[in-house]
């Protein structure tokens, strides 16, 4: 029985977190941040350019498949894109792009251990006292856009053409002049963030906080700027 048989939910319905996560894993394809993540490993453009055509006949209609061809590799995320979250549907659609993957004697997977990195999403936090005010420059010196369905002065800022990574803006308390005020998200797939921590760690890398881990974990570089590994788990109610 496929994903959708499976769940009980509308095709259009905002799957939860844990939910989302489980209805893709089997598949190769990980949750991170709002989207289903993974790629299939090809090895060459050609075939990388076969896999990505037969991917997008089975994705169809618009606003749910984005992919970015490579020389060796296809990069796809599928999102519902005019709610910004995963639906039962994304999740039938990642199950049969696997299958067309699976016919090409291919695998859709979350990491690839040669070049050591797993699908990711990255955003950027800016520390403001103001954020009504900033925003606004952050959104035209970028060329950016309100997410959809959001455009508050205080929300989160997105490229339209999906090749930046998005904006976020962190509100302050007080200036904070000694640390770094902007700062990089990674959001992995959670199986993968001890990892990717670990291999921090050992570059140098220093974690300074972990108390609201799974959810995310603040690590720092040798000289205090820091960076947070974030995975889904943990951000439920």
């Amino acid at each position: 029985m496929g994903v959708m048989g499976e769940l009980s939910h509308d095709a259009r319905t905002r799957l939860r977190r844990p939910e989302a996560s489980d209805a893709v894993a089997e598949f190769g394809w990980r949750y991170v941040l709002g989207e289903f993540r993974t790629q299939v490993l090809t090895g060459s453009l050609p075939l990388a350019a076969d896999v990505a055509a037969r991917a997008a006949a089975v994705a169809g209609a618009q606003g749910h498949l984005r992919m970015d061809v490579r020389e060796d590799r296809v990069m796809l995320s599928l999102q519902t894109t005019e709610i910004g979250w995963v639906t039962p549907l994304d999740a039938e659609l990642a199950r049969e792009i696997s299958a067309v993957a699976g016919e090409f004697r291919l695998t859709t997977q979350p990491d690839d251990p040669g070049a050591g990195r797993a699908v990711q999403v990255l955003e950027v936090g800016i520390d403001a006292m103001d954020i009504a005010s900033i925003r606004p420059f952050w959104k035209a010196v970028l060329g950016y856009a309100d997410e959809p369905g959001r455009s508050g002065p205080q929300d989160a800022l997105v490229d339209p053409l999906g090749q930046g990574p998005s904006i976020w803006f962190q509100q302050m308390d007080a200036p904070r002049p000694q640390r770094n005020r902007i700062h990089f998200d990674v959001s992995v797939p959670h199986d993968l963030a001890h990892q990717r921590i670990q291999a921090t760690v050992a570059a140098g890398g220093k974690l300074i906080y972990d108390a609201e881990a799974p959810a995310f974990w603040v690590l720092a570089d040798p000289e205090g700027n820091e960076a947070c590994i974030t995975t889904w788990q943990g951000r439920e109610g």
